[in-house]
């Protein structure tokens, strides 16, 4: 019996689409500068920054405690500024068989709505759904909103030895 999982959620923001799209998908080693509290670091694997099949090693904090993923860059759509990050290994896959991270910037009249969906097949039915990694995504869109609109600087939530 398969254990599928969907989660969803909408993020608003003040950033235009096209702006939050392009950070996220073909700049996401900025991010760890932009909310170094979340995510510690994205580092380039294999392919190039924003291209299909590109695999990307994550290090964030989830719950309090230190993370690891790999993902690769599974599908683009350019023109509808969404993407999907398959994972590839990590700590995402403890108790999943599969994990996908599908995110849409959608343009408004003012600002921009994030979807982001997370689709996952878990390994038995005692595994719980995603809902704290669903609002670590949501708080990452957040950071990275005040960082395009311009209320934080990159680098600002890194602290000082």
């Amino acid at each position: 019996m398969a254990l599928y999982g969907k989660l969803e959620t909408d993020i608003e923001i003040r950033a235009s689409a096209e702006k939050f799209h392009e950070i996220i998908y073909q700049r996401p080693h900025h991010i760890s500068n932009i909310c170094s509290d979340k995510i510690q670091g994205v580092e380039l694997h294999e392919g190039e920054w924003g291209k299909v099949g590109t695999i990307l090693y994550w290090r964030y904090v989830h719950d309090g405690k230190n993370c690891v993923v790999k993902t690769v860059m599974e599908a683009v759509d350019e023109k509808n500024n969404s993407f999907t990050w398959k994972v590839l290994e990590g700590d995402l896959l403890n108790g999943c068989k599969s994990f996908r991270i599908k995110i849409k910037s959608i343009p408004k009249e003012k600002g921009s709505v994030i979807h982001c969906g997370l689709e996952y097949e878990k390994l038995h039915k005692g595994i719980p759904d995603s809902h704290t990694f669903l609002q670590l995504c949501v708080d990452i869109a957040k950071d990275i909103d005040a960082y395009l609109m311009g209320d934080i600087n990159e680098g600002s939530f890194i602290t000082k030895a």
